[in-house]
C-alpha cells in the first residue's frame, strides 16, 4: 500500500449484501451500519459489523463511520455474550492483505467466546443455513433486550 492508496471496490461481497445483490442473515441494521451472521464462522454465534459508507478498511474510513461502526460492534458484542451465555467476547478487524483482510470493505468480527474453547480455524467452510438461522435469532432476541 505505502504511498499509493487502493480505492474502495464497490464489487466486493459485502458491498453486494449491503446492495441485496447478496443475501444475510441479518442481526441489526441503522442509518449507517449494518451486522449480519459470518457464513464461515470461526465459533457460534460469529456475526459481523459493517459500514454501510463504502470503505475498503480502517485506512481509508471516515471517522464517523468508523465511530458508528464501534458502536454497533459494542451493541453486537453485548448481545453475543448475553446470547450464548459466553464468558467473554473477541472482537477482531483486520486490515490490508498483510495484515489479514479477505473481504476489502470495512469490517468487525464479533465472535462469542467460551473458558478452554479455542477458535475454529478460519477453513472456508460454509455453516449450514439452519444453524445460521437458529443462532441469529438468538441474537436478535438479546438485541431486543439489551
Amino acid at each position: 500500500m505505502n504511498e499509493m492508496a487502493v480505492a474502495y471496490d464497490p464489487s466486493n461481497v459485502f458491498g453486494k449484501i449491503l446492495r441485496g445483490e447478496l443475501p444475510a442473515h441479518k442481526l441489526y441494521e441503522d442509518a449507517d451500519t449494518f451486522a449480519f451472521m459470518d457464513i464461515m464462522p470461526r465459533g457460534d454465534g460469529h456475526c459481523l459489523v459493517i459500514p454501510k459508507a463504502p470503505s475498503r478498511n480502517i485506512l481509508d474510513v471516515s471517522e464517523e463511520s468508523l465511530a458508528a461502526v464501534a458502536r454497533t460492534t459494542q451493541k453486537l458484542a453485548r448481545a453475543v455474550v448475553k446470547a450464548f451465555s459466553a464468558d467473554g467476547v473477541t472482537v477482531q478487524q483486520f486490515n490490508e492483505t498483510a495484515g489479514g483482510q479477505v473481504v476489502f470493505h470495512l469490517h468487525v468480527h464479533v465472535i462469542p467466546r467460551f473458558e478452554g474453547v479455542a477458535l475454529k480455524p478460519h477453513t472456508g467452510q460454509m455453516e449450514k443455513p439452519e444453524v445460521l438461522t437458529a443462532n441469529a435469532d438468538k441474537i436478535r432476541a438479546a438485541l431486543s433486550e439489551i
